[in-house]
């Protein structure tokens, strides 16, 4: 079946169609048993080029709060934010994490590797800790509220369990936090992604070291690379924050949390880089990720791969312990034959059938320019099983009218949204200018179009959506918009000057209105 030319029958056909391996590309498979969605035309000012967040019809946006906005007497707001989740405290307040990912020099205090400058880029990455409160159907960011805090690139945050790694039980800073998760007793999870950005990375095997790019901080802080890559939890009620050494270290994307059929926590994460993998945890209590097994998957054979030494002897030719296993979780799941993925990035959980949904982003060295979605279904539908199917659930490209998959939700009634990641240099080029910029996406699950690829809003110049996460009557989505004007290279002239019409500004927003009511509403 050639890719490119997937008709409508094609993709419904799948519809409650049972699992196949991966190498079998059926584009589509949704669930039904929602109510019936009804009028969801595509909107023909849809997509865009315009530096604005252009919405469908009847849908409009809050603007949140957007970087250098104070959240309390001594912190702001931080740079480039990405992931978002919620923690309900009653019908009008919340607590909400959002991710800060990387900072941008020129936007900051400049180019220049100063110790001043560092220090002001460490503060405006890691996470935000907010209040909201919702009055006349609008909501706000308490200001001041002691809730309100950072946990930053600056953030002393120690190891679970007094583990010690590179002679210390701490880290100092939380950094590359791109999306997360949210664990079953109301803690944040917050994924550590491009560590090797800020301080390098080091290579057990070759015993070689990468240095960073222009931006490191490892000329002013020579802190180990070992410190970063991993899953912070943090407890917005006590200020706790641990380094989940468990979880495995890589450039993780995502921490989404599911449970087991004898109730222990598995969390699942993507390796966000071409040819990397897809990984699982499985606690070994209810209550704590600080024990249990870490897996990666082989999607060839339907397998999942434990990178522990005493359940793959192979690791023991290698590695002199566990925590070397986990610390360089990459190394070990290439020893044990993990199936490299076109970056593995957002995870998320079909509410009604279990099935675990992956976002490939794309594999511009394979070929693989616009990305797909891979659907995994554990064996007896349990997610601690060590086996699996998987299928392709869709194909990006010109048929499907998406192109490069990242964050996703589930609503109530199972629809599927999406938001798309096409590089800042490559938006409008050749392949790509049919996407217009990024855009945030629906596939209904029923309803006369069920199935399509719905484009619901477009992102300001350079920027994407990232971290849609619902309100908890699902009647606004949160979503960030992230690097605004990225590509530009003086500050006189920004490529976007979203949302102030000055310079731009990474940002919250929240979109509501009918038209997002009608897919979550029952």
């Amino acid at each position: 079946m050639n890719k490119e030319h997937l008709s409508r029958r094609n993709l419904l056909k799948f519809i409650g169609g049972s699992s196949v391996t991966l190498s079998t590309l059926s584009p589509i498979s949704l669930m039904t048993g929602c109510e019936t969605i009804k009028n969801k035309k595509k909107n023909s000012h849809l997509p865009s080029f315009k530096d604005d967040v252009v919405l469908a019809d009847e849908l409009s946006y809050d603007l949140l709060i957007s970087w250098g906005d104070p959240i309390n007497q001594s912190e702001v707001f931080g740079f480039n934010n990405d992931h978002i989740n919620l923690i309900p405290l009653n019908d009008k307040e919340v607590i909400m994490w959002v991710n800060h990912e990387y900072h941008h020099p020129l936007f900051v205090g400049g180019w220049e590797r100063t110790k001043e400058n560092i220090d002001m880029e460490r503060a405006l990455v890691g996470g935000s800790i907010l209040k909201l409160k919702k009055a006349a159907n609008n909501w706000q960011v308490v200001l001041n509220d002691p809730m309100n805090k950072g946990v930053r690139g600056d953030t002393k945050i120690p190891f679970h369990n007094d583990i010690k790694i590179k002679g210390s039980k701490n880290a100092i800073g939380t950094i590359a936090n791109c999306s997360g998760g949210k664990t079953p007793w109301n803690t944040f999870l917050t994924c550590e992604e491009n560590y090797h950005l800020f301080y390098g990375d080091y290579h057990y095997q070759t015993k070689s070291f990468t240095p960073p790019k222009n931006g490191g901080w490892n000329s002013i802080y020579p802190h180990p690379p070992e410190h970063y890559g991993w899953v912070v939890e943090v407890n917005p009620f006590n200020d706790e924050t641990k380094k989940l050494i468990s979880l495995g270290r890589f450039a993780h994307e995502s921490a989404t949390c599911h449970k087991t059929k004898d109730g222990r926590v598995v969390v699942y994460s993507g390796d966000d880089k071409e040819d990397e993998f897809i990984y699982k945890f499985i606690s070994k209590t209810n209550d704590s990720l600080d024990e249990g097994v870490l897996y990666c998957a082989d999607t060839i054979n339907g397998r999942w791969l434990p990178l522990d030494l005493e359940l793959s002897p192979e690791l023991k030719k290698v590695f002199d312990s566990q925590l070397d296993v986990v610390t360089y979780a990459r190394e070990s799941a290439k020893i044990l034959g993990a199936t490299p993925q076109n970056r593995p990035e957002d995870i998320e959980i079909h509410p009604k059938t279990g099935e675990i949904f992956v976002a490939l982003t794309n594999n511009k060295k394979k070929g693989d320019f616009h990305g797909s979605i891979l659907k995994i279904q554990e064996n007896n539908n349990d997610p601690g099983s060590l086996t699996f199917e998987s299928e392709t659930f869709l194909l990006g490209g010109l048929e499907s009218n998406i192109s490069c998959p990242d964050n996703m939700a589930f609503d109530q009634n199972a629809n599927l949204w999406i938001t798309t990641d096409i590089s800042g240099k490559a938006l409008g080029t050749a392949k790509y200018k049919k996407f217009g910029n990024n855009g945030l996406f629906v596939i209904p699950s029923s309803g006369e179009h069920q199935g399509e690829v719905i484009q619901v809003a477009s992102a300001p110049i350079d920027a994407e959506f990232t971290g849609p996460c619902f309100s908890p009557d699902q009647k606004e989505l949160f979503l960030s918009v992230q690097h605004p004007g990225e590509m530009t290279k003086d500050l006189k002239s920004p490529t976007s000057t979203w949302p102030n019409r000055e310079i731009p500004k990474p940002s919250v927003i929240v979109i509501k209105g009918k038209y997002l009511e009608s897919f979550t509403q029952r």
